[in-house]
């Protein structure tokens, strides 16, 4: 099974990230059957909502991140998407079988319109930009929050209007969504994302800065000394996705007893995702130290992942007739 994913180097991490994708990556390279790709995606980057001005240190510390967290380079192909030019070339072919109307449909469009990010072409034609990184490589699964399932069935829909047209050319991808993590609550109860500000980082230099940052999620104002509801609660989801079944259940018990106030819970929350992490900042430690070995290993997965690109395009050129 070939299996791909994507993340903007648009800022720091955060948990949403993890859950909603890295963390699947990682899980599926044990089973050596997958061939799995993932490329840190700097030309979505300039759509809306990064700080351009960082983008080259950013799309370092994402590299560094991502081998931090358990990518293994020799098990996944990991590549920065501008080495492999292809992708853009696929991305205009790939207009030309886009209906207007499709990309007009787009909720995350909508969506970030109205939380304030510019409107612009790039943030547009996104969903044809992620069309070509994904049937550049004849993806089979895309591991995707549920927030991005629409582009995916963008995605089949261009590739299915471009093979009725020229034949067999683009497999048809898959996304695979995690039902339990589909989408990730930021510190406002609305998705996690850094267009909307309101993420939780997964590295902080401190575990007093971590717990700031939690402290800031949205609760209601139930006093204390009351039962709380864990349903719909902001703090209470983040928690599950740090905690087994069998705590989980007891979680519930705690916000039903009318002992513990929001403080506790978020105090709680604080420490499962710092001692989740913490393998992982160790490692972190090493590739800042050693940058030079982290861009070896992205020059190395853009050599392998440009055989395969441009590979494809030969089929697409001649099929369209591009010289």
């Amino acid at each position: 099974m070939r299996v791909l994913t994507g993340i903007q180097p648009s800022g720091k991490l955060h948990i949403g990230n993890y859950f909603g994708a890295i963390k699947q990556i990682i899980a599926l390279q044990e089973d050596e059957e997958n061939e799995l790709f993932a490329f840190i995606a700097n030309y979505h980057a300039l759509s809306g909502g990064a700080n351009l001005d960082e983008l080259k240190q950013n799309t370092l510390e994402v590299a560094v991140d991502y081998l931090s967290l358990g990518l293994n380079p020799k098990k996944t192909i990991f590549w920065v998407q501008s080495d492999v030019k292809e992708v853009l070339e696929l991305y205009w072919i790939l207009s030309r079988y886009t209906p207007m109307g499709l990309l007009e449909r787009a909720h995350s469009y909508k969506d970030k319109i109205a939380k304030g990010i510019s409107p612009s072409h790039a943030l547009f034609s996104y969903p044809v930009l992620m069309a070509a990184d994904i049937l550049l490589y004849d993806s089979e699964v895309v591991p995707v929050g549920k927030d991005q399932k629409q582009h995916l069935e963008m995605t089949r829909d261009i590739a299915i209007k471009f093979n009725n047209e020229h034949g067999e050319t683009f497999v048809i991808p898959i996304e695979k969504i995690e039902d339990e993590v589909a989408v990730v609550p930021g510190i406002d109860g609305a998705k996690m994302s850094k267009s909307y500000k309101n993420t939780i980082e997964i590295f902080y230099d401190t575990q007093k800065q971590l717990q700031k940052r939690c402290n800031k999620i949205v609760t209601d104002s139930t006093p204390l000394g009351e039962p709380l509801e864990w349903e719909g609660n902001n703090v209470f989801e983040l928690l599950k996705l740090f905690s087994t079944k069998d705590e989980v259940e007891e979680l519930k018990k705690d916000y039903k007893s009318g002992n513990f106030g929001h403080g506790h819970f978020k105090k709680l929350l604080t420490q499962k995702i710092w001692d989740y992490f913490e393998e992982a900042r160790e490692k972190r430690e090493y590739y800042l130290n050693n940058i030079n070995e982290v861009k070896e290993i992205l020059n190395e997965g853009a050599k392998r992942a440009r055989a395969i690109a441009s590979k494809k395009m030969e089929e697409v050129r001649e099929k369209v007739g591009i010289f």
